[in-house]
């Protein structure tokens, strides 16, 4: 347990339709969102302001768990479900990469990274 405690631990939101502006912790009040809980979890953490975006929400998920530019994976856009498109078992994830680091993971929400 001791040794758990010593990582950081890290907590991504990752949200759909969503601009830098409409995060209270970001835009320092300008345009009137308010954000409380978020920022305050940005206050005990960081903020990011460097990013690239992709072109659909399931190519910037899949680029973000993978580290794979979504050509790679075939996630390119929304996939029907049996799609054979989707992340393959051999696919190195940022969770396996954590999990041998010792951290637990978990995703939750909106996947769209393929049934298989």
């Amino acid at each position: 347990a001791a040794q758990a405690a010593s990582k950081p631990n890290m907590l991504v939101i990752m949200g759909d339709d969503i601009g830098y502006g409409n995060i209270s912790a970001y835009n320092q009040g300008m345009l009137g969102y308010n954000t409380p809980n978020i920022d305050r979890i940005a206050q005990e953490g960081a903020l990011f302001t460097a990013y690239y975006a992709q072109q659909s929400c399931t190519a910037g998920r899949s680029t973000f768990i993978t580290g794979q530019m979504p050509i790679r994976t075939g996630l390119t856009k929304v996939g029907l479900p049996g799609a054979e498109q989707g992340l393959q078992p051999q696919d190195i994830t940022m969770a396996t990469a954590l999990k041998d680091m010792g951290y637990a993971t978990g995703q939750f929400g909106k996947n769209h990274l393929g049934d298989k």
